[in-house]
C-alpha cells in the first residue's frame, strides 16, 4: 500500500477544529449561530476525519476531467447528447455550468468515474471544512494546503460567477443573484443557501435565496417580490433538480432563461451535456469514441477511468439479470443516488421498475474504505471522491464517508471529508509533520 492508503486505513486521527470550523462557517452576522444549527440538525454532515489520496491519483482525476471536457466539446458529442434532451437543452447562451461535480471510487489502478452531477452542492461546506480541519494545528495546515488555495477559494468560487455573467453579459455590471431551489428552506444543504448569498453580499452583490414559485416575468425580465420595484434578476445559481424546467412552478424561470433574459447557472444544457446517466454509455464505448475522432490516449484513459456502462432494454434484460450481482442500476435523469440500486440487493419487483423506467447499468466499483473513530472504538467506512470542476478545472477535492448501500449523510463518523493529498513518497511527509499524524492516532 501506498501512504495514502495506510494513513486512510492505519490512522482514525480526528484533525477537525470545531472553534475553527464556526469561525469557517460563519463568515458573517446573518451566519451568526450556524454551526450550533447544523450540530443538532445536520450531526453527521462533517467527519472530524480527513482522507488522504496519492497524489497520482489527484493527478488522474485532474486528467480525467479535462479529457472528458475535450470530448464533450466534440460536435458528435453535443449531437447525441442533445438529440435525446428537451428542445430547451439545445440553448446556448455562453454560461458552461458552475460547480460540476465528477464523483469517483478510488482502486488499486487508480480511480473510477462513478457519475456526473450538473449542480453538484456542498462545495462552500466542504472548504469550510477543509481550512478547519488545516487550522488544528501547523502540520496539519501544511498537509491539507500546502500553496494556501484553501484562502482564496471562495472569492474563486465568486469569480466563476462572474465568468458565466461574462460569458452571456460581456461587459454589464452585475448586480443581483439569486440562489434558487423548489422550498429552500426545507432542502437538505439550505445552510448552503444562505452562505452562498453571504458570499454574493460580500462581493458588492444583492443577493437572495427563493423559491422559483415566487418568480415572476414580465416586461421582457425576470423579477422577485423582495427586489425593490423594477430591479430585474441577474443571474440566478440553479440548485433545481427539474433540470429541463418543465414543472408548472418553474414557469418564469423557463420562460426568462429561453428569452435569454436570465443568466441560469448551471442550466438545461449543462445537464444535457454532462450529467443525463446515459453519457456515461458514451464515454465507456471506445469504438463510438474513436468515430468521434477521439484521439488513442484520450480513449485509453477513458477506458481505464469509466466503468462500463450500458443502457438497459428488452434487448440485454435477460443478460443484465443474470450479471446483476456485478452491476450498479441508476436513473438516468437521476441524482442524489435516489433511486439507484446494486445488482445484488436487486428484488424482482423493483428489477420490474428498472425495466419500465430508463435506467442504465454500470459495472459495479466497490468504494475504497476509511478508518474513523467512533463512539464504541473504531470503524471502516466507504468513501468516495468528488471533484468540483470549472471549465475542465478541477477547483476542489472532497470526500464522503458512510456506510449502507449508497451515499448518506446517517453515518455516525461519516459525513463531508477534506481531502488531503499526500506528498510524494520521494519527497514524503515532512518528519515533524508524519509524526503528528501518528501522534493524533493516539490521542
Amino acid at each position: 500500500m501506498n501512504l495514502a492508503d495506510q494513513l486512510n486505513l492505519g490512522c482514525a486521527c480526528q484533525t477537525l477544529s470545531l472553534p475553527r470550523l464556526r469561525e469557517q462557517l460563519e463568515t458573517g452576522p446573518a451566519l451568526d449561530g450556524l454551526a450550533a444549527r447544523l450540530s443538532v440538525s445536520h450531526p453527521h454532515l462533517f467527519s472530524a476525519t480527513a482522507v488522504f489520496i496519492d497524489p497520482g491519483m489527484a493527478q488522474r482525476i485532474q486528467d480525467s476531467v479535462t479529457t472528458i471536457e475535450r470530448v464533450i466539446a466534440l460536435p458528435a458529442w453535443q449531437q447525441q447528447a442533445l438529440a435525446r434532451a428537451p428542445a430547451i437543452a439545445a440553448l446556448d447562451h455562453g454560461p458552461a455550468g458552475v460547480f460540476m461535480g465528477y464523483d469517483f471510487h478510488l482502486t488499486d489502478h487508480g480511480p473510477r468515474l462513478i457519475e456526473i452531477n450538473s449542480n453538484a452542492g456542498g462545495a462552500l461546506l466542504n472548504a469550510a471544512l477543509a481550512r478547519a480541519h488545516s487550522a488544528c494545528c501547523q502540520a496539519m495546515g501544511e498537509v491539507v494546503d500546502p500553496v494556501g488555495s484553501l484562502r482564496a477559494i471562495d472569492a474563486a468560487f465568486a469569480d466563476m460567477f462572474r465568468a458565466e455573467w461574462t460569458a452571456q453579459r460581456g461587459d454589464a455590471p452585475l448586480r443581483t443573484v439569486l440562489i434558487v431551489d423548489d422550498a429552500p428552506a426545507q432542502q437538505y444543504l439550505a445552510p448552503e443557501f444562505d452562505m452562498f448569498r453571504e458570499l454574493f453580499a460580500s462581493h458588492g452583490l444583492t443577493a437572495l435565496v427563493a423559491d422559483p414559485a415566487e418568480l415572476q416575468w414580465h416586461a421582457g425580465a425576470l423579477h422577485h417580490p423582495a427586489l425593490p420595484p423594477g430591479t430585474a434578476v441577474d443571474l440566478v445559481y440553479n440548485r433545481l433538480t427539474d433540470f429541463y424546467l418543465q414543472d408548472e412552478a418553474h414557469q418564469a424561470l423557463r420562460l426568462a432563461f429561453e428569452a435569454g433574459a436570465v443568466v441560469l447557472t448551471p442550466n438545461p444544457r449543462t445537464h444535457a451535456l454532462y450529467a443525463d446517466k446515459r453519457n456515461l454509455v458514451a464515454l465507456s464505448d471506445a469504438d463510438l469514441l474513436a468515430s468521434w475522432g477521439v484521439s488513442e490516449q484520450d480513449r485509453a484513459l477513458l477506458s481505464a477511468v469509466v466503468p462500463a456502462t450500458h443502457r438497459v432494454s428488452a434487448d440485454n434484460a435477460d443478460a443484465l439479470w443474470a450479471g446483476r450481482r456485478s452491476l450498479f442500476f441508476k436513473p438516468a435523469a437521476g441524482f442524489g443516488a435516489r433511486a439507484a440500486y446494486r445488482g445484488d440487493k436487486l428484488t424482482r419487483r423493483v428489477w420490474g421498475e428498472i425495466l419500465a423506467g430508463d435506467y442504465v447499468a454500470q459495472a459495479l466499483v466497490p468504494p475504497s474504505e476509511r478508518l474513523v473513530r467512533v463512539q464504541d472504538g473504531t470503524q471502516r467506512l466507504k468513501l468516495d471522491i468528488r471533484a468540483y470542476a470549472y471549465r475542465g478545472q478541477v477547483q476542489l477535492l472532497a470526500a464522503r464517508t458512510w456506510t449502507g448501500q449508497t451515499t448518506n449523510f446517517r453515518t455516525e463518523g461519516g459525513g463531508f471529508s477534506p481531502v488531503v493529498v499526500v506528498p510524494d513518497p520521494a519527497r514524503a511527509l515532512s518528519q515533524s509533520g508524519h509524526e503528528a499524524l501518528q501522534q493524533f492516532n493516539t490521542d
